[in-house]
């Protein structure tokens, strides 16, 4: 009889159900199960609940897989949406950025306008400057003697040649006049008829005139004599309201004089006051320093005294203490000594009676005695450690005294090297200031020769050009002229600092140069141009 095969387990037959479908499938796939594997032991899936537990296990994976997706979607279609929209000119950020760019173009324009405007107040400043520096140079050098000279040597050259030409003229003027005072002593002639008769008219009309102006200066003089005595009442009230007048002022300067002299006594009077006061103040401030003075001299003295008084007391107390002991032992001896002569005299009167209160006597005596040596000897103690004590405190002073005494040594000390240093320092600043200051003179008397020299060039160069700028001048007047003497004394006279290049074919122009050549600006009158 066959043995029956185990079966599957009952809960996993319907797993197994699809066990041959699923073979198939993995056979028509490719995928084998390996050799050692269990079928028993395999749990087979369907594929829908294969697919759910995969799902299941990438579902978070995919999710943020498929966020970023979006996002990268979504920016990119925003990316889009503002390439698009970007040239767009209705949209707000195509207006932003057309106020924006029509700004920022403003914006250079006003920058460029505010460039050039710059630049043109920079252009015209130094214009200006450089009309100010020309105008310097050619005051500077029509203000040269050397040149004024030869510009008045000029200007009488010219002087001569209008003379000469003056000359002429008047050579041709006498002709010209003979005729013409011919002429006029005709006209003459007539003019003194017309007037002989002119004069006739005249004559009987100021006759006329003359009897009409003595009546109306008799009727003058009566109106004159009407106002004269009318004046002469308004005079006499004004003369009285004038001397009223004179007196007001003579009171009112009176009373200002009063008043004057008494602010002046007051001032006097407070000027005094504050005298008094100061040489009060300054008697009291005097006598303040008196007082503080010997206040400071009673003080030492005081604390002279006291350290004196001190010692005398210690001396005194150890003398009294002395005296006290010294007495205390007599009194004691004495009191011994009668205590024995009683104690013998009731002794041989009481001696059985008395015998223990001898003996408690005696006890009493020696007790007492001892306590005598003890107190004395307290006494000694106390008194040696008070010396003691005195002699620590005489030493803590004396030694605070020499500590102090080293302090104000060290510091007067310090004080005078202090002071010798400074002296030092002072001596080596001096010797150093003398050293420089023999440079600096070296320097300068260098400096001074450096300069001698240069001038010396500078003034052989100007001499060179202000004969040359003289010889054009007298070539060209004397084309004109022969009255050269004065250009040709003031061309030759002495060696100054005149410079002055003449301009090719022009003629002079007046104008400078420095040491290197550099023309000064040409600011020449038109009587110059000219000439």
């Amino acid at each position: 009889m066959a043995a029956a095969r185990p079966g599957p387990p009952r809960g996993r037959r319907r797993e197994l159900a699809p066990l041959n479908g699923l073979a198939e499938n993995n056979i028509l796939d490719g995928c084998f199960l390996p050799n050692d594997v269990d079928l028993h032991q395999v749990i087979v899936l369907p594929k829908a609940e294969w697919e759910r537990i995969q799902d299941n296990l990438g579902s978070t994976t995919r999710e943020a897989a498929r966020i970023l997706a979006e996002r990268k979607e979504r920016k990119e279609m925003h990316l889009r949406s503002k390439a698009a929209v970007k040239d767009w000119p209705n949209t707000i950020m195509g207006l932003a950025q057309r106020k924006l760019k029509a700004k920022k173009l403003s914006a250079e324009k006003e920058e460029e306008e505010r460039r050039l405007i710059d630049l043109e107040e920079a252009q015209f400043q130094a214009a200006k400057r450089k009309e100010a520096i020309d105008q310097a140079r050619t005051y500077q050098y029509y203000k040269n003697e050397r040149v004024k000279g030869l510009h008045s040597a000029l200007l009488l050259t010219k002087v001569l040649k209008e003379r000469d030409a003056q000359v002429e003229f008047k050579k041709l003027k006498r002709d010209v006049n003979k005729k013409r005072e011919e002429e006029m002593e005709q006209e003459r002639k007539k003019a003194i008829l017309r007037e002989q008769e002119k004069a006739c008219e005249r004559y009987m009309k100021q006759k006329a005139l003359c009897r009409d102006q003595l009546e109306q200066i008799k009727e003058h003089e009566h109106q004159a004599e009407l106002a004269k005595l009318e004046d002469k009442r308004e005079g006499e009230e004004i003369q009285r309201l004038t001397r009223l007048y004179q007196l007001e002022i003579q009171r009112g300067k009176e009373k200002e004089q009063a008043e004057k002299l008494e602010r002046r006594r007051l001032h006097y009077e407070h000027v005094a006051d504050q005298k008094i006061i100061k040489a009060a103040e300054k008697q009291k401030q005097e006598e303040e320093d008196d007082q503080i003075r010997t206040h400071f001299k009673a003080k030492q003295i005081i604390a002279k005294l006291r350290k004196e008084k001190e010692a005398e007391m210690q001396r005194l107390m150890q003398e009294h203490q002395d005296t006290i002991v010294n007495q205390l032992a007599a009194q004691m001896n004495e009191a011994f000594r009668m205590e024995d002569d009683r104690v013998a005299r009731e002794i041989a009167k009481k001696e059985a009676e008395q015998e223990k209160e001898h003996k408690d006597k005696e006890l009493k005596k020696k007790a007492d005695i001892e306590s005598i040596a003890e107190h004395r000897a307290t006494v000694m103690k106390m008194k040696v450690e008070r010396e003691k004590e005195e002699k620590a405190e005489g030493k803590k002073e004396l030694y605070e005294l020499m500590e102090a005494d080293r302090i104000y040594l060290a510091m007067e000390k310090a004080k005078k090297q202090r002071h010798r240093e400074e002296n030092m320092e002072v001596q080596k600043i001096q010797v150093q200031q003398m050293a420089e200051k023999q440079a600096r003179k070296q320097k300068e008397k260098q400096a001074d020769l450096d300069y001698d020299t240069q001038r010396e060039v500078i003034a052989l160069f100007k001499e060179r050009a202000f004969q040359n700028y003289a010889k054009q001048v007298i070539e060209l007047e004397s084309k004109t002229t022969h009255n050269l003497y004065p250009l040709l004394k003031a061309s030759k006279e002495g060696t100054g600092l005149v410079y002055g290049p003449l301009s090719r074919g022009r003629g002079p122009n007046y104008q400078g140069q420095d040491i290197a050549e550099t023309q000064s600006p040409c600011c020449i009158c038109t009587t110059t141009q000219e000439v």
